[in-house]
C-alpha cells in the first residue's frame, strides 16, 4: 500500500484501544466482492463478513462493521477509527512496517491481467489498477503505463471504455467478472504471484487482539471451517489450507 509516515505519539494514542472497548470495530472496504461488498439490504456481506463474524464469535468479542475507502484504510486504523482491517489486504513487508498482521486467512495467490482482447501487450500497454494496492506498485515498476483508480469497479470500467488496455488485480476478484462478461473480457498474459496471502491488519500495539484473532484463524484452519468458507465464496478452485 502507500508509504505512511506515522509518529510515535500517534501510535501511542491509538494503542490498545480495541481491548479497552466493549465493541471491536471491523473495518472493511465493502467494494471488493467476493471478499467484501454491500448487499441489497445495505449491509456488509461476503467472505470476510462471514469469516469476521465467526472469528468474533470464537473470541467472544462483540463486533460491529465499519466501511472505509481503500486509500485511507490504514491511516484510519492507526488513528483509531476502527480496530481491525479485514478487507482483502495482502500481507507485505511495507505494510508490516506500519501495522501488524495476523497469519493469512487466504493463502498467497496470483494477480492477473484482464483485457477486452487477447492480443493486448501487458508489458507496454496502459494498465489500470486500484490505488495503493500491491498490483499498482507492481505495474509502476514495469514498462507499462499505470492508470490508478479509487475503487475496483472503476478499474474494470476503464478497460470496457477503452481508457486502459488491461486491468491488473487479484485473480480471485477478476474471475467472476470475466465469467459474467459473456466473452467481453478475457484473461491475458501470465499470472503473477504477489504478497504473502491476505490477513487481518491490526495496530502494532494491539497484540492481545491480534493474538485472539490469530488463535481463531488457527482453529478454523484445523477444523476445516475456513476451507469451507473459501469454497463457498471462491468456488472449488480456491486454494485450501
Amino acid at each position: 500500500m502507500k508509504n505512511l509516515l506515522l509518529t510515535t505519539t500517534a501510535l501511542a494514542f491509538a494503542g490498545c484501544m480495541a481491548m479497552a472497548q466493549d465493541v471491536v470495530r471491523m473495518g472493511t472496504e465493502g467494494a471488493y466482492p467476493p471478499y467484501n461488498f454491500i448487499n441489497d439490504a445495505g449491509e456488509v456481506d461476503g467472505f470476510e463478513r462471514e469469516l469476521g463474524d465467526e472469528l468474533c464469535k470464537r473470541a467472544e468479542l462483540s463486533c460491529e462493521w465499519v466501511t472505509n475507502e481503500w486509500d485511507s484504510i490504514i491511516p484510519n486504523l492507526v488513528s483509531g477509527n476502527y480496530d481491525v482491517i479485514i478487507a482483502g489486504m495482502s500481507i507485505t513487508d511495507e505494510r508490516d512496517q506500519v501495522i501488524d498482521f495476523t497469519q493469512n486467512y487466504y493463502p498467497p495467490t496470483a494477480s492477473a491481467f484482464v483485457a477486452a482482447s487477447d492480443d493486448v501487450d501487458v508489458t507496454t500497454g496502459t494498465i489500470s489498477a486500484q490505488v495503493s494496492t500491491i498490483q499498482a506498485g507492481y505495474i509502476a515498476g514495469t514498462g507499462a503505463t499505470l492508470l490508478e483508480f479509487a475503487n475496483p469497479d472503476e478499474t474494470i470500467a476503464a478497460v470496457r471504455n477503452g481508457e486502459a488496455d488491461a486491468v491488473f488485480a487479484d485473480y480471485d476478484y477478476l474471475l467472476p467478472v470475466v465469467e459474467a462478461s459473456g466473452g467481453e473480457l478475457v484473461f491475458v498474459g501470465e499470472r503473477i504471484p504477489l504478497g504473502g496471502g491476505v490477513g487481518m491488519g491490526i495496530r502494532e500495539t494491539d497484540t492481545a487482539l491480534r493474538d485472539k484473532f490469530d488463535a481463531g484463524i488457527t482453529a478454523m484452519k484445523a477444523d476445516g471451517t475456513l476451507n469451507e468458507l473459501l469454497k463457498k465464496w471462491f468456488g472449488d478452485q480456491a486454494p485450501q489450507y
